[in-house]
């Protein structure tokens, strides 16, 4: 459940933060920081920042210049060169929260018009500078520790990791899993060789949407994919293997098909029913999960049948609209997603809606609307808050939002959800349901 009742916040406002041409990053005391969400630049309330949160990420934000607000004037402050050196130029500085956290505000910033390269693909959270260390304007929305790592060594990832290969040798998707831990370092692929929480299962590598903001494959051109997609589909014999050996090792785990090192899993919706009714002949533990773009209700409906306990819906708008101009779907629409949430209800299965959020878009009125339209039509058990990793000014343009109204804020947004929904859950990961 988000809350920010326990959480640590400032109490007073932090320093806005910028970097010179080399990188190095440097506090202005002369303006507080700001936040944004859309086109409108915002003085967060102390309540909305929390301390940077433990393996969170610092970026340099090249050709844009940061925005504060004048202390004083209580005005926004756009910042076009370097306080201490004119010469060493000027770039905004943004911070990507580590997972089970939403943002609030993004970054606040101003791009120069001269560089159309859109930022690379992660999520740009506010920050400043106070009493020595980074605060952000954002919540947690999950306590659940699954992705946090500090606790345990990085070489004892690596041998588990290693050993998990050796032992599984002709598994390619075991091999292609260790690449993800070593190389990428996935949180998923870590807890599988681990043997804890929830393991990746990915099959497919192909896609029936091309969603602008895809993290596994993008054109050549535009800003870079954050990881290779899979090459191949497993076989059922597989993906169960993988599976079984995660479930009789993690307490309460779960197995999820669908991952970010792939296209959309219900394309080979044949191989995972195959693969759920070897899992379900072997044991009853754990659960058996899907990440999904929805797009097909009669394949949804097929491995529901088989044993699938639970659907992740991901959406990054509840109109249909903004939908397809981001999914930009091949063979489905927006109706076809909405039809895969009911067809699971009605198979008394758990749904969880991935929803993408942005400061700005998410917290839109109309967007709000729509949103609480589809939460009460469809009544999904579970909103995962995601934050969307995309360049705000890209994802604006190419959704072509036309927002009539001021945002209301994200946490006023929440607020709004959670009373007209009172049993609505919010979390961040897929919940163990066994």
């Amino acid at each position: 459940m988000p809350t920010s009742q326990n959480a640590i916040h400032p109490t007073r406002m932090p320093h806005l933060l910028y970097a010179n041409a080399k990188g190095e990053i440097l506090d202005l005391p002369d303006l507080d920081m700001a936040g944004r969400a859309g086109r409108w630049f915002f003085r967060p309330e102390l309540t909305d920042i929390i301390p940077l949160p433990e393996n969170s990420d610092i970026f340099v934000l090249p050709n844009r210049m940061p925005i504060g607000f004048d202390p004083e004037s209580n005005e926004a402050v756009l910042v076009q060169e370097n306080p201490d050196n004119p010469r060493d130029g000027i770039q905004s500085v943004a911070a990507f929260m580590a997972p089970a956290h939403t943002t609030i505000y993004t970054a606040a910033f101003e791009k120069d018009q001269s560089d159309p390269q859109a930022l690379p693909l992660f999520a740009y959270t506010a920050v400043g500078w106070l009493d020595g260390k980074f605060w952000v304007c954002g919540f947690r929305s999950d306590p659940d520790t699954r992705q946090e790592f500090g606790h345990i060594p990085e070489e004892t990832i690596r041998d588990k990791t290693n050993k998990g290969l050796k032992k599984y040798k002709n598994n390619r998707l075991i091999q292609h899993l260790g690449k993800c831990s070593l190389t990428y370092g996935c949180p998923a692929a870590k807890n599988l060789f681990l043997g804890r929480y929830e393991a990746p299962l990915p099959c497919s590598p192909t896609c029936n949407a091309k969603c602008v903001g895809c993290i596994s494959l993008q054109p050549s051109g535009c800003c870079p994919s954050t990881q290779d997609r899979l090459k191949f589909v497993p076989s059922p014999q597989e993906i169960a293997e993988v599976a079984l050996s995660h479930l009789d090792k993690a307490p309460h785990g779960v197995v999820s098909f669908g991952q970010g090192c792939e296209g959309e899993p219900l394309l080979q919706a044949k191989t995972i029913e195959e693969a759920i009714r070897l899992i379900r002949k072997e044991t009853s533990m754990g659960t058996i999960n899907i990440n999904s773009n929805s797009s097909l209700p009669e394949a949804v409906e097929r491995l529901a049948a088989a044993g699938l306990d639970s659907i992740r819906v991901s959406i990054n708008s509840a109109r249909k609209g903004c939908h397809t101009l981001y999914y930009r779907p091949e063979g489905f629409n927006f109706k076809d997603v909405l039809e895969s949430i009911l067809v699971m209800k009605k198979a008394g299965k758990f749904v969880s809606i991935n929803y993408f959020t942005l400061p700005g878009f998410t917290d839109d009125p109309d967007e709000f609307a729509a949103f609480c339209d589809v939460v009460d039509l469809y009544r999904p058990d579970l909103i995962q808050l995601r934050n969307l990793n995309m360049d705000p000014d890209w994802y604006f343009e190419v959704i072509q939002h036309p927002a009539r109204q001021k945002p209301m804020g994200v946490q006023n947004w929440l607020n709004g959800v959670k009373k007209r929904f009172p049993d609505l859950k919010f979390g961040y990961f897929n919940p163990a349901l066994r």
